[in-house]
């Protein structure tokens, strides 16, 4: 094989477009150099400018008469819309906020309630205690009543006893001056 390359059209029409590109370049460059066409360009421009301004005007116009849509009505409606999304992601946004506040909030409310049922269960077991307390203190109170009695009881006892043993003392005591005078009767 020969050291040549194959054909390749690509770098034909590379070369070909980059002298069209240079030649169409310095074409431009002397029209824009010349003065006069500088002039009849600003006055092309202002014309079409006035032209299109016009062509809006009555395509506007028609529209309405048609009752269409302009570019400017579904820009102003595809505005409308995005600010519709934003303010529904931000509607969103809080729903999601009040519902995380929710959960926590009803977790919250749980714990209160089942505080609320210890509590609850301990008053119940503290009213039971209250009246078995009260039940106990009347009995106190009877044993009480009845350790008075017993009390007074005894001291009328321990007074009777004294008596009772000053009385023997005293029959004892006259016993034993009749047994001496009955000894000392006897013995006379």
């Amino acid at each position: 094989m020969s050291g040549k390359n194959p054909y390749d059209p690509f770098e034909s029409f590379h070369k070909l477009s980059l002298l069209w590109e240079k030649q169409i370049n310095d074409f431009i460059y002397l029209w824009a150099d010349n003065k006069d066409f500088v002039k009849l360009s600003n006055v092309g421009t202002e014309i079409n400018s006035r032209y299109l301004d016009a062509f809006k005007k009555n395509q506007e116009a028609l529209a309405s008469v048609l009752n269409l849509p302009t570019k400017n009505d579904v820009a102003n409606v595809a505005s409308l819309t995005i600010q519709a999304e934003e303010k529904i992601e931000a509607l969103e946004e809080q729903i999601w906020g009040l519902q995380d506040s929710m959960k926590t909030q009803s977790k919250e409310i749980e714990t209160v309630v089942e505080v609320s049922k210890e509590i609850i269960k301990l008053t119940k077991q503290l009213k039971t205690e209250l009246v078995k307390t009260k039940k106990e203190q009347v009995d106190t109170k009877v044993l009480h009543a009845e350790l008075q009695e017993m009390k007074f009881e005894l001291m009328k006892l321990t007074n009777f006893k004294e008596e009772f043993e000053s009385l023997k003392g005293l029959i004892e005591k006259d016993k034993s001056v009749e047994r001496e005078l009955a000894s000392s009767g006897t013995s006379k």
